[in-house]
């Protein structure tokens, strides 16, 4: 019996989260639990893959929908227009119409477990000799923070799978001929019982077609082998932290000559020392002097492009900010850039000598005004 856990429960996040919340959350548990903060750490390794497992469904429209309705998700579960519980791809034929049953109260055989052991298997050996898309695959990228407002180059060695060349792709020693399939014993079809329900649908060995090959010694039936490739990826400028670039044909291979997966690459940028993102403004926080903030002044401000100069009013207040237009980060869409944000901090002079502090006593004489005249009274 297939028991799935809760992907809501394992990123923290309630069932009506939005696509946001569900980012952050992953975002959050992905770099605490990543193996590389966790080196040797078995059990933070495992929760990382749950934790990857869960984002995989939840932040998929279409698969989110699927766990919503049955508490589980498999690939080989997808529900035909209608919304009827009959009529599932690779052609079972329950016999029954589940619409209006209640799946949470199906008592200790719910039929979420039905359909978690009918369809939680591996499509290679669901599908016969259909032709299989590969499995996508995904790996982490560290990056700094002026690289993702700058692009790169970067080449990348991955571990793929790709065709068995002994076999074709197909998993079978197509030389040694075919034989009556076991399972089925030539029908093509294969009954199966759960409780008092039973279910009708082609044979789980041959795909429906009564005969099958021997198995490949060189991929075991998989029709792909282990391999080392190493790619060259653009990554482009603007990118921000948690960014999923898809790389396509760069995934597993496809069986029986279906195509490739994806491969995707998740970003996670390393922090700035000085500067700081919020969607695409850039944040940094610049000290001036308190003569600076009173007199005003022009200073030079670091920004990605390099220092420009930023117009200081006379009476400027510390925590005041200042906009540069377009000296933000990129926008991965190509639309406008967005801008800087200059925060100063007024920095009071600590070590001050007897003729500053004359010159200072003699400006408050000059300006009694009192800043906390407006504060509410006790």
């Amino acid at each position: 019996m297939v028991y799935q856990e809760d992907y809501y429960a394992i990123l923290g996040v309630p069932r009506n989260a939005k696509e946001e919340e569900i980012k952050k959350a992953y975002r959050r548990l992905a770099r605490k639990n990543h193996p590389d903060v966790n080196p040797g750490d078995k059990q933070a390794e495992e929760r990382f893959k749950k934790i990857q497992q869960a984002y995989d469904v939840l932040s998929d429209p279409k698969k989110r929908a699927i766990y919503d309705q049955y508490g589980f998700y498999s690939e080989n579960l997808k529900e035909q227009p209608g919304g009827q519980g009959r009529g599932f791809r690779d052609g079972f034929d329950f016999g029954f119409d589940f619409s209006g049953m209640n799946f949470e109260q199906a008592g200790n055989s719910s039929f979420r477990d039905i359909f978690a052991d009918l369809f939680g298997g591996s499509a290679t050996r669901s599908r016969g000799n259909e032709p299989v898309k590969g499995e996508d695959l995904e790996h982490h990228l560290n990056i700094s923070f002026m690289e993702s407002i700058q692009g790169l180059s970067t080449r990348l060695t991955i571990n793929r799978r790709n065709p068995c060349s002994a076999c074709n792709g197909t998993g079978r020693n197509i030389s040694a001929g075919q034989q009556v399939c076991s399972r089925c014993q030539g029908t093509g079809q294969e009954t199966r019982a759960h409780g008092f329900l039973r279910f009708s649908g082609p044979c789980r060995d041959c795909g429906g077609t009564g005969r099958i090959g021997t198995r490949c010694a060189a991929c075991g039936g998989s029709g792909t082998v282990p391999s080392q490739e190493t790619i060259t990826v653009r990554i482009p400028p603007g990118v921000a932290d948690g960014y999923r670039m898809r790389v396509p044909g760069k995934g597993n291979a496809g069986i029986n000559g279906g195509p490739p997966g994806d491969l995707y690459l998740i970003i996670f940028v390393r922090p700035h020392d000085f500067f700081r993102r919020e969607g695409n403004d850039i944040i940094c926080t610049v000290p001036i002097t308190v003569t600076e903030a009173a007199l005003g002044a022009k200073i030079e401000v670091p920004t990605i492009d390099g220092k420009t100069l930023l117009r200081i009013p006379p009476g400027t207040q510390s925590g005041q900010k200042f906009r540069l237009r377009g000296k933000g980060a990129p926008s991965i869409r190509g639309d406008m850039p967005g801008n800087q944000i200059v925060e100063v901090r007024v920095v009071v002079p600590k070590d001050l000598d007897e003729r500053s502090k004359e010159l200072l006593r003699e400006l408050a004489r000059l300006n009694p005004e009192n800043p906390r005249a407006s504060l509410p009274q006790a």
